[in-house]
């Protein structure tokens, strides 16, 4: 991936990196507070996951993203089939990771609620989190619907009790930068 700088409508500096660089940080982010999960279809909406990575398959790199169907983020993600991926690297965003894990885009502007700025994506057309440093942007080549037979049962008796399952959205990155 090219290491060209441009500016994006923010005018902070964009530097694209390769999508493994900050590989042992975004990990850190999804096992601790979550990372915010970016979706467009009637309005921006962006949710908080706490689960998931970045692989690599059919010799892509694939940022691997479960929401469950109940969410309101799903439909706009199973519709459009793009997402962005906002990761806080060295910012205090807790209070919003907090409130974004928590509330439902069906109820708030989850931007407008946490005063983030959508900033407009550069490859697919939902924005980044303006007040994050480390960005992904991916578009959905395969989607898979959990099957709750082929799960642990002690698994799906302690995170599935309301039957409400995950799909898995296999997003090809196409784009990883760092804003500053």
């Amino acid at each position: 991936m090219s290491m060209c700088m441009k500016c994006c409508s923010t005018g902070n500096p964009v530097k694209h990196i390769p999508y493994d660089q900050y590989l042992g940080e975004v990990t850190r982010h999804l096992t601790g507070e979550g990372i915010f999960l970016t979706t467009h279809s009637q309005k921006h909406n962006t949710m908080i996951i706490g689960w998931g990575g970045i692989t690599f398959y059919w010799g892509k790199p694939v940022f691997l993203v479960p929401v469950r169907t109940t969410r309101y983020s799903w439909k706009a993600l199973d519709s459009t089939g793009v997402f962005t991926v906002s990761i806080p690297l060295k910012q205090d965003l807790k209070e919003a990771i907090a409130f974004c894990g928590s509330k439902s885009g069906r109820d708030y502007d989850k931007f407008r609620e946490c005063k983030l700025t959508p900033v407009p994506g550069k490859f697919v057309r939902v924005p980044i989190i303006g007040e994050c440093s480390l960005h992904y942007e991916c578009k959905v080549v395969f989607r898979q619907n959990m099957e709750p037979s082929l799960l642990d049962p002690g698994i799906r008796e302690r995170q599935y009790k309301n039957h409400d399952y995950h799909t898995m959205f296999y997003g090809e990155i196409v784009a990883c930068y760092t804003t500053d």
